[in-house]
């Protein structure tokens, strides 16, 4: 595990020394107004092995089931409904920019029922509203499970989770957003980590690709673009050129560590100040061991528990005092920290003391 550890520690190492590379201004910015909206339906899904809702449990499944029925010439007024194949259900989808009537989108499938799960599903045709109240997409399919259950009279083993799937192109767009393009004369982009020196850097690398002013700063999270002095054929052509011009961008000197599993994400910027650090572990075992003592053989009195404590204290030894130069970077001081056998969880504790002590330079997200 220590060995698998360093080489990870190594990777992260290696990647943080090679030099950042340019990035397309399309992975680093949102044009304004292009943008997907979020659809939402409930409906109800069949052919389930036994594994549905119980009704009595979900009444609401009943009720749209009676209401399916209904629509379709059964006349369930009255009946008593006690099948275990059906599970009520929200459907979820994300209407991409530009979704033209006809096209497919995915979307995802989960129970709000007590169904066990919905693997072999069928969702029956169901409308997708968005927050308009609007109908934009119609969803059926077989749903493709995330997960697997094994049960028995005793036991059951449950791996994933198969109480939610998925529909692959399961949506069919009937109506589409209204939003034209082509009659912009100004656009803005806008920048999904904001920062003045990557803003900066767009607009001037706009600008060289068209020779001209037609990009401009408004602040660290936007660029505004002048379309009619780009004198393209169209908004469209515009964009497309420019969302394939390079930029170098910049960002915040960043550490991430995920306490659960002992990750430690760095950026290169990263840097410490001169300070000492020392770390060691106590261990504190105590074992509770109750001891019965009874009375004699007809003698009278009344069982006692005696208690029996053993306490340990365990120090092992710690790394001992080590001064980091002032300008250090953080990968140097990792590096010597997996050269002295320091486990995960205790680099993590290190590099939280050391950012508490203003010593880490750099912004401190604990996950």
């Amino acid at each position: 595990m220590k060995s698998i550890w360093i080489a990870i520690c190594a990777i992260f190492l290696f990647a943080l020394q090679a030099t950042a590379g340019p990035v397309r201004i399309k992975d680093l910015v949102e044009f304004d107004g292009v943008r997907g909206n979020d659809l939402v339906g409930y409906g109800l899904v069949v052919g389930l092995n036994g594994t549905g809702d119980g009704l009595r449990n979900s009444p609401f499944t009943e009720d749209i089931m009676s209401n399916i029925l209904e629509r379709l010439g059964v006349n369930v007024t009255g009946e008593q409904f006690r099948p275990q194949n059906v599970a009520a259900v929200l459907v979820t989808a994300a209407l991409p920019p530009f979704s033209r009537a006809g096209s497919q989108i995915d979307v995802t499938v989960s129970a709000i029922g007590d169904a066990d799960s919905l693997l072999g599903g069928t969702l029956v045709m169901t409308p997708l509203n968005a927050a308009d109240g609007q109908i934009y997409a119609v969803a059926q399919g077989t749903i493709i499970a995330g997960g697997v259950v094994a049960q028995g009279d005793g036991a059951n083993v449950t791996q994933g989770v198969p109480t939610a799937g998925v529909i692959p192109s399961g949506a069919r767009v009937e109506r589409e957003i209204e939003f034209e393009l082509s009659s912009l004369t100004n656009l803005r982009l806008a920048l999904r980590d904001a920062d003045f020196t990557t803003a900066a850097r767009i607009e001037d690398a706009i600008n060289a690709d068209f020779g001209r002013s037609v990009a401009f700063m408004l602040d660290s999270g936007t660029v505004e673009l002048n379309i009619p002095e780009t004198r393209m054929a169209s908004v469209a052509h515009a964009l497309g050129r420019i969302e394939n011009i390079s930029v170098q961008p910049e960002r915040k000197a960043r550490v991430v560590v995920d306490q659960r599993s002992g990750t430690i994400v760095m950026g290169e910027d990263v840097r410490i100040s001169r300070v000492a650090v020392s770390q060691g572990n106590l261990t504190l075992r105590i074992q509770e061991a109750p001891i019965a003592v009874q009375p004699n053989p007809f003698a009278e009195g009344e069982t006692v528990i005696v208690p029996r404590t053993n306490a340990e204290i365990e120090e092992e030894p710690g790394i001992g005092l080590a001064e980091v130069p002032t300008g250090t970077s953080l990968s140097e001081v990792i590096s010597g920290l997996n050269a002295l056998g320091v486990a995960p969880r205790d680099m993590i504790d290190i590099l939280k003391s050391i950012k508490a002590a203003g010593a880490l330079h750099a912004e401190f997200i604990v996950r």
